[in-house]
């Protein structure tokens, strides 16, 4: 298995080393940059995965509709689209900046490039990285916040960039 090298960022998202997935998950806290991609239809509706209960981190759970890690040596721009391709077979989408932000929980550190598109073409979930997803009406997300359902992550950035 070969080893995934991440780059390490400061908080301006600037490269200042790197580091394998490994270190940047172990506790260490060290800051690696992440994407996020918020889909919605033309109705509003959000585009909500299903994460797999293969998953290390919050199986099973809903949460933002693309989200990984930047290689080290790829630009934000080129994570984007090599997610959203491998994720749900995405490759024709204009992504706007919504913002960045640092995200901690007990085992990382991640520099957060949010974006947001308008789509309604055909999705198709990586079966090996996701149990499916769907469109969720805002309303539903909000009558959900809380209950267990979504990934802490996802409720965070939902709460902060669209309440």
């Amino acid at each position: 298995m070969r080893t995934e090298w991440f780059p390490l960022v400061n908080e301006e998202g600037e490269t200042i080393g790197k580091a394998t997935r490994k270190e940047c998950h172990s506790g260490s806290k060290l800051l690696h940059p992440v994407i996020h991609l918020h889909i919605f239809n033309k109705d509003g509706d959000l585009y909500l995965q299903k994460r797999s209960m293969n998953k290390d981190i919050q199986p099973g759970k809903w949460d933002t509709a693309v989200g990984g890690h930047i290689d080290y040596g790829e630009s934000v721009e080129e994570a984007l689209r090599r997610e959203v391709r491998e994720e749900l077979g995405i490759t024709d989408f204009t992504p706007v900046f919504i913002k960045r932000y640092i995200f901690e929980s007990s085992i990382e550190k991640e520099l957060v490039n949010s974006f947001r598109t308008t789509y309604d073409g055909p999705i198709t979930p990586d079966p090996e990285e996701l149990d499916g997803g769907r469109f969720w009406p805002i309303e539903e997300i909000k009558e959900n916040l809380g209950k267990g359902a979504f990934t802490p992550n996802f409720e965070k950035e939902f709460t902060a960039i669209f309440l």
